[in-house]
């Protein structure tokens, strides 16, 4: 099985944004984007949505949130994960299946980047 979603680059920028139906309509209208996956949570509000624009795909999600977020699939997140820890990273989701399909753990770095380490584990 591969590592990550067929047709996703490795590494995809994270928006925290207000309202992300707006950010996908804009980037529908104005990118042409494809709207992928859209996940909401209580009500109305949207607790994960991607996006492709070309080759990229877009993740965002509805909160306030660090200077940077990135979300990176990789062959083996877990070893990442445990490197990132060694070179100073804060754990801030252990490594667990998420029941979307991925394992995946975020970290923050000392600047306050956040990175969130995935490996696709079942199709969706």
């Amino acid at each position: 099985m591969p590592y990550k979603p067929d047709g996703y680059t490795d590494l995809a920028p994270y928006l925290l944004v207000p309202d992300a139906e707006t950010v996908l309509r804009f980037c529908e209208t104005v990118f042409g984007a494809q709207r992928l996956r859209v996940i909401r949570g209580e009500g109305t509000r949207i607790v994960h949505a991607e996006c492709r624009i070309g080759d990229t795909v877009l993740m965002m999600g509805e909160a306030e949130g660090p200077p940077a977020m990135l979300h990176l699939y990789l062959p083996d997140p877990d070893a990442a994960f445990d490197r990132a820890i060694l070179a100073g990273a804060e754990a801030i989701q252990p490594m667990m299946e998420k029941g979307d399909g991925d394992r995946r753990g975020g970290l923050r770095t000392p600047d306050g980047t956040q990175w969130y380490l995935a490996r696709q584990v079942a199709g969706d």
